[in-house]
């Protein structure tokens, strides 16, 4: 971070650390800047894509936050690669539930973009985080690679019988922000493809099975109009959303005691098939 700031003229006195998981996240609100740093080189072209897309969004309007203008990226550093974006400042009115369900259909309506864009795999990012995955067991990595071969079929079919939308790919509140004008804008793309539009309804609705918040998911299906719930492949849905939220800490296993407990702990309600044993954000124990 600090060298990235020194290359772009800025201090770091006031710079602080806003997310760990599988990007470091810096603020430096005295630059009115962010810097994104993925926490592997694996996820260089993953970078590469979220540039491209911001780009794109800012040229058509779309609600999402905007990169810092006139920064030539992305930004290598060592064998790491960064983003750099405009800082949105702290708003007295946070994004609500409601905010998330008409921002979506706001996302949904957009056209697809000028470029290639992936399709909907949670299966195959799931295999590139176990391949990072220092700290995981022969059992849970054995385990993990048997769901991915299990669930990969039938996200196929899923896909090709479905209509083709831009999806954010995790949508959920914490990835809103409310801009000086009261706007309300998506950030973080890492998982920005296109593939079925329900997908980004499933966040939510997995939330609060597992983390206690049905009020949310009511709340949501009220605000977009549709509860995922009742569609005939929420449980597709609901089993490729676990699977991200259990192999996103794959390769973060080794740095934190609390995230590898965690870990334990969902993957433990995986081997029991029990739905509703509920988790602890990963976000909270970093």
């Amino acid at each position: 971070m600090r060298e990235i700031a020194a290359g772009l003229g800025v201090p770091t006195e006031d710079a602080r650390l806003l997310r760990l998981t599988n990007n470091a996240v810096f603020a430096l609100p005295s630059s009115g800047l962010v810097i994104r740093i993925a926490r592997t080189h694996r996820l260089r072209d993953r970078v590469t894509k979220v540039v491209q897309l911001a780009r794109w969004f800012a040229e058509i309007d779309a609600p999402t936050i905007r990169l810092a203008p006139e920064v030539v990226q992305p930004i290598e550093v060592a064998d790491l690669t960064a983003s750099v974006w405009t800082y949105v400042p702290g708003n007295a009115s946070a994004p609500t539930v409601e905010d998330l369900g008409s921002a979506l259909r706001r996302f949904h309506a957009l056209d697809s973009p000028p470029f290639s864009v992936a399709t909907w795999d949670p299966v195959e990012d799931a295999r590139r985080r176990l391949v990072d995955a220092d700290g995981l067991s022969a059992e849970d990595h054995d385990y993990l690679k048997a769901r991915c071969d299990y669930l990969e079929p039938q996200i196929a079919k899923l896909n090709q019988r479905s209509e083709r939308k831009l999806i954010h790919g995790d949508a959920h509140v914490g990835n809103l922000l409310r801009d000086p004008s009261g706007r309300v804008v998506f950030c973080d793309f890492d998982a920005t493809c296109v593939g079925p539009w329900q997908v980004d309804l499933a966040a939510v609705a997995v939330g609060a099975a597992r983390f206690g918040n049905g009020e949310a998911h009511r709340r949501l299906t009220d605000a977009y109009g549709y509860d995922i719930t009742s569609d005939r492949d929420w449980t597709v849905l609901r089993e490729a959303r676990e699977l991200k939220m259990i192999a996103a800490a794959a390769p973060l296993l080794a740095s934190s005691a609390a995230v590898a407990a965690e870990f334990a702990l969902r993957m433990r309600s995986i081997y029991q098939e029990d739905p509703i044993r509920h988790w602890t954000p990963f976000a909270d124990l970093m």
